[in-house]
């Protein structure tokens, strides 16, 4: 079942809270949706399911994530750290809806006031009929600082570019299983 929850008027810096576990995503917002295959089989599922929820698969892709130790629930918190050094942009989240479902498990976070953009992103692996394991990344989201509007459509390039690299990440982990 999926679950959303509501934090507090001035948590996030969007109001359409829980928006990607719904279509169609909400206008005004750049889209993103890409669809990896990773693998079939129960094995494959649940070790991709563990890679996500619990950020495994964002460290291994580069990411530098400080959240909650153990898997992500509803409320719980991270910021997400990418580049190096004084080049490092960190970007805070909210956990605002995850899945733990016999065929479905994931979650959404959404950007918190000071995130360089303002939106939500969702991450799930789905476990279809006949076995074969999907991850999904679902998003939508604006500029939401001077950089990010300067960048203009580099953005959704490496959000799309960043998607693709999260699959193949979940991908091997769940083939290493």
């Amino acid at each position: 079942m999926t679950r959303i929850i509501s934090a507090g008027p001035d948590a996030l810096s969007y109001p359409e809270r829980g928006a990607t576990a719904r279509s169609p995503l909400p206008a005004g917002y750049h889209h993103l949706h890409h669809r990896t295959r990773i693998g079939h089989g129960r094995a494959a599922f649940e070790t991709a399911g563990v890679a996500v929820t619990t950020f495994h698969a964002h460290r291994t892709s580069g990411m530098r994530v400080r959240a909650d130790a153990g898997a992500v629930r509803p409320g719980s918190r991270a910021v997400v750290g990418i580049g190096l050094g004084p080049l490092r942009i960190s970007a805070r989240c909210e956990v605002v809806w995850t899945a733990y479902e016999p065929n479905r498990v994931g979650f959404a976070y959404g950007t918190l006031t000071g995130h360089p953009e303002s939106g939500e992103e969702s991450f799930v692996v789905d476990m279809e009929a006949d076995g074969t394991v999907w991850f999904t990344v679902t998003a939508f989201s604006r500029p939401a600082s001077w950089y990010t509007r300067l960048a203009g459509p580099v953005v959704p390039v490496l959000q799309r570019s960043y998607a693709r690299l999260l699959g193949r990440q979940v991908r091997r982990l769940a083939a290493a299983a």
